[in-house]
């Protein structure tokens, strides 16, 4: 690959011909807000908040998607770069239920969002769809970031099950003819609950124990270990909280499954806690030897 010169905040830096000013700045350690990016998804420009001052531009750019060229000065933390962010920043925070968004609170936080500022407008509310027996679609949590639909397209699963309906803010993630899950595609795979950033979409333990309160992700640990249930050998992460597995993800990092999974290594985990697995360690019967006291 051919490197070309490039400056970042008025620092001199090289890239290869190809790369996404993200990847140059994620590789120079430059913190960038991100929402609907993803390293396995094909960027979508949707949530806008990783926007960059290119000089000579008369827009910002969305560092995820625009490749660098030669001679590029490029500058992430300007006035007009922050005062955008904040802006996406407080009409996502003034839209929609930010309760399990941890990325998007931390950044209202950084760049000091007030979403009061475009409170009283349109929203994003919508009944709870829980129609299936391994997870819950909350879409007042929908920021339309598209990584659902890339995930359940071309990019990961291929089943096509979900896409965008509707216009403004009748734009919502949709089954097709919003049908429930098990009349679409859908293969419950989760993919779609792996890249979602606000938990829109959220396994139904997570949700249900959100619900009441006994969600506590500092409590929980992390163990990496592959699935037993094919010779694949995907990467697992299991989460436990109290002694028992409450989520199963995949390393982003793993080259075997890039954070996706099937069904059966997400959901099924359940028989590790049935009532019904018990071991018993019987007693050998001590052998009795002719002509002991015993035998006779």
């Amino acid at each position: 690959m051919t490197s070309i010169s490039l400056k970042i905040n008025d620092q001199d830096t090289t890239a290869q011909i190809g790369e996404t000013i993200l990847d140059v700045l994620r590789r120079q350690q430059i913190e960038t807000p991100t929402l609907c990016w993803n390293e396995h998804l094909t960027p979508v420009n949707a949530c806008r908040v990783c926007m960059v001052e290119l000089k000579g531009s008369r827009v910002l750019v969305p560092s995820c998607s625009r490749r660098v060229e030669a001679g590029m000065e490029i500058y992430t933390e300007t006035a007009r770069v922050r005062e955008a962010r904040r802006t996406v920043i407080e009409l996502l925070l003034s839209t929609i239920d930010t309760s399990a968004a941890a990325d998007l609170l931390r950044f209202a936080a950084r760049y000091q969002a007030d979403p009061d500022r475009f409170a009283g407008g349109a929203t994003m509310a919508q009944p709870v769809r829980d129609d299936n027996l391994l997870y819950v679609r909350d879409y007042a949590k929908c920021i339309l970031c598209y990584k659902c639909v890339e995930a359940c397209g071309t990019d990961a699963q291929f089943t096509f099950a979900i896409a965008v309906a509707g216009r403004g803010f009748k734009a919502h993630i949709d089954t097709g003819f919003d049908v429930p899950l098990a009349e679409s595609p859908c293969v419950y795979c989760g993919n779609c609950i792996a890249v979602c950033p606000t938990g829109a979409l959220v396994g139904r333990t997570e949700w249900q124990m959100r619900q009441a309160n006994t969600w506590h992700e500092a409590e929980q640990t992390q163990t990496d270990t592959t699935c037993p249930y094919c010779g694949v050998g995907c990467e697992l992460r299991l989460y436990v909280q109290e002694n028992r597995i409450v989520k199963v993800s995949s390393p982003s990092s793993s080259p075997v499954t890039r954070s996706f999974l099937c069904v059966k290594g997400r959901f099924g985990y359940e028989y590790v806690h049935s009532k019904r697995r018990k071991y018993q360690v019987d007693t050998p019967a001590v052998p009795t030897t002719a002509g002991t006291s015993e035998a006779t």
